[in-house]
């Protein structure tokens, strides 16, 4: 039975003790501290009932973690209806003690302090901070290499220009020549020769262009030291050599310095070969010259010359056996008259 109940009938029976009379003459008046008693006995009832959900709230809240974690239901919130006027609500009083919260599946563990929660912050803000530090290093590295890049191709670039620069002017030069000769303007086009050659050095077009007008104007000099200048500078220039060679020789050089040095650049050039035979031969070095008349012939086999230019250096060998040969084959090429005559004589000479 209710405490409430139990109270209300402890009341009806302290207000109907067996044993009490009442006075005919005296009218019973009905009490009116009963309507009052029970106002207040249901005013307490109602204040435990607030105190005890009062208590079983704050424990609740305050036990509640402060973030709610996922997965985790909020507990159903309770609505306590207001009762309607006129009806009489009995409530069953609550426990001292409130219930315990139901206990989830998994214990939540909350962090001790917040400490720890920076720490757990700082630890992927670090790792964040050093991936971009590494991306900024790996972006860093080819802009750097370009950037290296870059800065030489820029210094080298005024050196190109420049370099690109000259060529074409000694180009216009060149051609500024040419054009000048096509209208007989001898001293126009030597001197856009010089100026040619003094922007481009290497200029071998411009350099032999030069040398035969000087050479055709019978200033010899000048012409052997452009030849000179044009061969210290690159020396695989056979044609130079040999028409420097042959200057030399009519000056009463031999020539034989100047061709041995372009040599190397010039094996199997017949022509070459052969014209160095004759220097070595007019110097009596025959055994040198049979070696580039023997280079010559077997480049063209019937060149007569050639041929009687080593039947000569054979003989002076005391090779006449070789020298007989070498004049017979002469022989048979074509000889100009008096060329022919004399190898006629020769062979003669040597069958005897």
């Amino acid at each position: 039975m209710s405490l409430i109940n139990k109270m209300l009938q402890d009341l009806d029976k302290r207000g109907s003790r067996p044993g009490a009379s009442v006075e005919p003459n005296v009218l019973s008046v009905p009490r009116q501290r009963a309507p009052l008693s029970i106002a207040l006995l249901l005013g307490a009832v109602l204040a435990l009932v607030l105190l005890g959900a009062g208590l079983f709230g704050w424990r609740h809240f305050k036990n509640a973690p402060l973030v709610p974690r996922a997965g985790v239901a909020a507990p159903p919130s309770i609505v306590m209806a207001a009762p309607a006027p006129g009806s009489v609500v009995i409530t069953a009083p609550l426990p001292a003690t409130p219930p315990v919260p139901p206990v989830p599946a998994e214990p939540v563990v909350t962090p001790p302090a917040p400490a720890t929660a920076a720490i757990a912050r700082k630890a992927p803000a670090a790792a964040s901070d050093r991936d971009a530090a590494s991306a900024r290093a790996v972006r860093r590295g080819p802009s750097s290499s370009s950037s290296s890049a870059d800065a030489a191709n820029a210094a080298n670039a005024p050196e190109t220009v420049r370099q690109t620069s000259t060529q074409q002017r000694a180009e216009s030069a060149y051609r500024r020549a040419l054009a000048a000769l096509q209208e007989a303007r001898l001293g126009e086009a030597i001197g856009a020769l010089e100026q040619a050659l003094a922007l481009e050095p290497g200029h071998e077009a411009a350099r032999q262009t030069l040398v035969g007008l000087l050479i055709e104007n019978k200033r010899a000099d000048e012409a052997m030291r452009q030849l000179e200048q044009g061969l210290a500078l690159d020396a695989r220039q056979p044609a130079l050599a040999m028409l420097l060679a042959r200057m030399q020789i009519e000056r009463g050089d031999s020539g034989i310095d100047t061709l041995l040095r372009s040599l190397p650049h010039a094996l199997g050039n017949a022509d070459y070969h052969a014209f160095l035979a004759g220097a070595l031969q007019r110097q009596l070095r025959h055994r040198e010259a049979v070696e580039q008349y023997q280079a010559a012939v077997r480049a063209v086999p019937q060149n007569g010359v050639w041929l009687m230019g080593l039947g000569i250096s054979l003989q002076a060998q005391k090779r006449n056996a070789d020298a007989l040969d070498a004049f017979r084959q002469a022989r048979a090429a074509n000889l100009s008259p008096q060329l022919q005559e004399f190898v006629e004589r020769k062979v003669q000479q040597l069958s005897h």
